[in-house]
């Protein structure tokens, strides 16, 4: 296999570029770049120093991806972009690297990334991620696999999104939202379980049954949260593995974790 670049297409001769990649026209591609197997670049993407994509990715037409952070505190240090494989890209996206020297602005594997869409420093973004037209992600949000965006959400910086969660479009998260959750309105609360997404990834009823009970547990209107939460931390072996990681999840929140509403 070959690289096909197509003659309007700028491309440091620095960069790393594997076999089967197509650059299309008016792309740019700097010196510290490496773009894997099988991507192909649509038409206008700039590729900026210190990003790495995996193979099999679609990158379309506008998207910047390694541009300087957005953020008082970069001072011009070498940090990072890191995106993996098999993903989708479309059009006026922007990823900026990371603050911090050697830190990485991450995006993993299998995510569709729509028009629009926004990646600030340090981001984290795991694996089948979906996230939708203009949807704006500040610095340092972590994201966990499996989560969909509705478009137009904004997400404060420094907050934490679990696994299996669906985010509803418009809405403003500024505190954590755990893992399996539905979480939507004005202020934003968790309003259910993300049924037919756990469906979908083969979590069976009984499974999700339990997770819900906990839930409406910890969020029981007899006790307050607290004593309800560290009650189950003081029985966290009884649960399975999934309600674990959400108590874990909360152990860690440094924000809040956003509430119950219904």
């Amino acid at each position: 296999m070959s690289v096909n670049i197509h003659p309007t297409a700028i491309v440091s001769p620095e960069a790393e570029i594997d076999d089967g990649v197509n650059i299309g026209p008016f792309c740019i591609i700097a010196p510290k770049v490496r773009i894997g197997a099988g991507t192909e670049l649509v038409a206008y993407v700039s590729i900026h120093d210190y990003v790495t994509i995996g193979s099999n990715c679609r990158i379309c037409e506008y998207t910047a991806i390694g541009g300087d952070p957005q953020d008082h505190g970069f001072k011009g240090e070498v940090s990072y972009v890191r995106i993996g494989n098999n993903n989708l890209i479309r059009e006026n996206v922007t990823i900026n690297r990371a603050t911090g020297e050697g830190n990485e602005t991450v995006v993993g594997n299998d995510c569709f990334i729509m028009d629009g869409v926004h990646f600030a420093h340090n981001v984290h973004v795991g694996n089948y991620v979906t996230v939708a037209n203009k949807v704006g992600l500040s610095g340092f949000v972590q994201v966990g696999d499996h989560t969909v965006f509705g478009g137009m959400a904004g997400v404060h910086q420094f907050v934490r999104i679990g696994d299996y969660c669906m985010i509803g479009g418009l809405y403003r998260v500024v505190k954590d939202v755990p893992h399996y959750v539905l979480a939507s309105g004005e202020p934003l609360r968790l309003t259910g379980l993300n049924r037919v997404g756990l469906e979908r990834a083969g979590f069976d009823a009984e499974k999700r049954r339990e997770i819900l009970k906990f839930y409406r547990e910890i969020y029981s209107k007899d006790k307050t949260f607290t004593e309800s939460f560290n009650e189950a931390v003081s029985n966290k072996d009884k649960y399975i593995p999934e309600i674990q990681r959400i108590i874990e999840f909360y152990e860690g929140s440094k924000r809040g974790v956003t509430f119950w509403g219904i």
